[in-house]
């Protein structure tokens, strides 16, 4: 049975007595300055993984593949496909999935003709007892992530929808491919906590997998048979949770899924408990990949107290001895094996280092980011939606008459016309009807709703007139630099608008390059006059081109409201703001989104009721600086 369970040879054994680097204080040093795993190891440590998650496939939950598709991701995938057994084949769930094929509906031809609803299962239900593939998951619609999560958590899909309520039992598991190209393209965060394993194949290159082979079929059925009897001590969930508790991981899952792991990882070990090593390695499979801090030092008390504990306890020695040898000797094998168990604390320590071992370099940072965006929110990286007859994803219908834009939606026409037929003299046999063919009416006809989601693009409008860069055109530069690199963090298009003397300069037309923007606007000079008319104008012609490319402008602009130049270049003050409030009223009646920021300093009626004209939000900041000046923005923007 042990030879069935040979152990391959993993990144499991990574040494973990050298990753506790001596500090003088008992710190384990940072892991991260370490080089990173060379492409042989971490394809071994992928084989492994594949081996312990076709153990368990439904416990564990799933896979996140980071992998760009190509021979190294197929060659996984393809070994993994001939070790699932009864899990297997995979079935995959395409991107832009409709929720009738995701989820179930209305089988149409079987209801009309049996005269009673009849469910279609969905591709979910359909997966029941197998292992599911997405691929392009980082591009994944945050609902459809949303609707499977569900599923993964209830074990079941709940049909409630077209008059008709089933329960269908759907248990699976999941493979979602992440061929993201930047950090900032991420899977969706309900289907990565629920993914227990995370591996990361874009290092590695196609002559480094010739010849490396995961466990055998055979020996993860073996393991299948005796997982159900592997268990584990409270030391080990002990070290698991602490371990999870000093990495920053926060989520609940992560330790229960680093247990899934450890049993799977014990079970193809041969053993029947789960031991230090198993729990090792479901530290760096599970735990590691979800770190977001190093573990804090110990505290210098507790390391005192640890020092003077042997002096304050001398051993005490046994009163009286058995005589009988073969006592003596089975009360030394029960001190050795006492002596040769880790103690409670000694195991958490190492699981811990274990982890932290299987940090990358810069991860941490990574990770914080990724979860600050999570946290803020991800409307940046897609405009507003956008009712469309031509493309986007379909949420419900109406009724109309089809032709030009308008696209029938076929299922929905027949359901709405179905239950007309006995009264129509045609339709289901047996029912009243001829048996002919389907009565369709125009009243019946059910058009497709669409929205598609639209890119946006930020218009800054800048102030660069004599006042104002008297007041703060430096603060006011800083601030458009960190919104400029806060829209490129979100792949939002940004634009820029200069105006000072007698006109306004488009600097910088809607781009994503973050060092053009930030040329153009270190460039930038100040003084002059105010025309904020000519200021408007052209960022209402960018909002107009913007809205025209179908993306959602939204304009930021930056001034004291002091306008003194009017269209025609004249210094008339009293003409200067009456075209200052037009422009604005055309920006409105665009139903264009606005911020007004007033940067002198001490608010002004004039920029409020500029605000007002704009139909935007009026934000006064006399006292900030750019980055106060830039978390007010983002505020605002979020409030929009």
């Amino acid at each position: 049975m042990d030879g069935a369970f040979a152990q391959l040879e993993t990144g499991s054994t990574t040494p973990r007595a050298d990753v506790r680097a001596d500090t003088g204080s008992g710190v384990v040093a940072d892991s991260r300055s370490a080089s990173r795993p060379s492409a042989g190891a971490v394809w071994r440590d992928a084989l492994l993984a594949l081996a312990v998650f076709a153990v368990d496939p439904m416990g564990i939950g799933g896979v996140l593949l980071r992998a760009r598709a190509g021979p190294v991701r197929q060659r996984w995938l393809d070994q993994l496909t001939d070790r699932l057994g009864d899990f297997g084949p995979m079935r995959k769930i395409p991107l832009n999935v409709s929720d009738d094929r995701l989820i179930g509906g209305l089988d149409l031809a079987t209801t009309l003709q049996s005269g009673k609803p009849v469910v279609s299962k969905g591709l979910l239900a359909e997966g029941d007892g197998k292992v599911m593939q997405i691929a392009m998951a980082e591009r994944m619609d945050a609902g459809t992530a949303a609707r499977i999560a569900a599923v993964l958590d209830n074990g079941e899909v709940r049909l409630e929808r077209e008059g008709f309520a089933q329960t269908l039992p759907s248990r699976f598991a999941l493979v979602a491919c992440d061929e993201g190209a930047e950090d900032e393209e991420q899977p969706p965060g309900a289907l990565t906590e629920r993914l227990a394993i995370q591996i990361d194949l874009s290092s590695v290159p196609p002559h480094d997998t010739d010849g490396e082979q995961a466990k055998r079929a055979r020996a993860i059925e073996l393991a299948r048979a005796r997982l159900a009897h592997v268990s584990a001590s409270e030391e080990i969930l002990s070290a698991l949770t602490g371990t999870a508790q000093a990495l920053g991981v926060h989520s609940m899952r992560a330790p229960l899924l680093a247990l899934k792991v450890a049993k799977a990882h014990a079970a193809l070990n041969g053993v029947d408990a789960v031991r230090q090593d198993d729990a090792e390695v479901a530290a760096r499979m599970v735990l590691a990949p979800r770190a977001t801090q190093l573990p804090p030092p110990p505290q210098e008390e507790q390391a005192e107290e640890e020092q003077e504990a042997p002096e304050q306890q001398p051993p005490e020695e046994p009163e009286t001895q058995d005589p009988e040898s073969q006592d003596e000797d089975s009360n030394r094998d029960e001190e050795d094996e006492e002596q040769d168990a880790p103690s409670a604390q000694e195991l958490a320590e190492t699981i811990l280092a274990a982890a932290q071992s299987a940090l990358q370099p810069g991860q941490l940072e990574r990770l914080r980011d990724q979860m600050g965006r999570r946290q803020s929110g991800q409307a940046g990286r897609a405009g507003a939606l956008a009712k469309s007859r031509t493309r986007g994803r379909q949420v419900g219908t109406f009724r109309g008459a089809p032709g030009g834009d308008n696209k029938l939606d076929v299922l929905a026409t027949l359901r709405a016309a179905a239950p007309w037929q006995p009264l129509r003299g045609r339709g289901l046999p047996g029912k009243g009807g001829s048996g002919g063919r389907l009565v369709v009416q125009p009243d019946d006809f059910r058009i497709k709703r669409l929205k598609h989601k639209t890119e946006t693009a930020t218009i800054f409008c800048v102030d660069a007139s004599g006042s104002s860069a008297l007041h703060r055109l430096a603060e006011t530069k800083g601030a458009v630099e960190l919104l400029l690199a806060d829209c490129y963090v979100r792949r939002d298009k940004v634009a820029l608008v200069a105006f000072r003397g007698k006109a306004a300069e488009v600097l910088l037309p809607p781009t994503r390059s973050l060092t053009r923007a930030k040329r153009s606007l270190a460039s930038l000079p100040g003084g002059g006059g105010t025309p904020l008319a000519a200021g408007l104008t052209e960022a209402w012609v960018l909002a107009d081109h913007a809205n025209r490319r179908g993306e959602t402008p939204v304009v930021i602009l930056m001034t004291d409201g002091r306008a003194n130049v009017d269209h025609t270049g004249g210094t008339d003050r009293a003409q200067a703001k009456a075209d200052a409030q037009a422009a604005a009223r055309r920006l409105r009646a665009t139903g264009v989104t606005a911020l007004l920021i007033d940067t002198s300093p001490r608010p002004r009626q004039s920029a409020h009721e500029l605000a007002g004209a704009m139909g935007g939000h009026y934000l006064p900041l006399p006292h900030a600086d750019a980055s106060a000046l830039s978390q007010a923005v983002k505020t605002a923007e979020k409030s929009l």
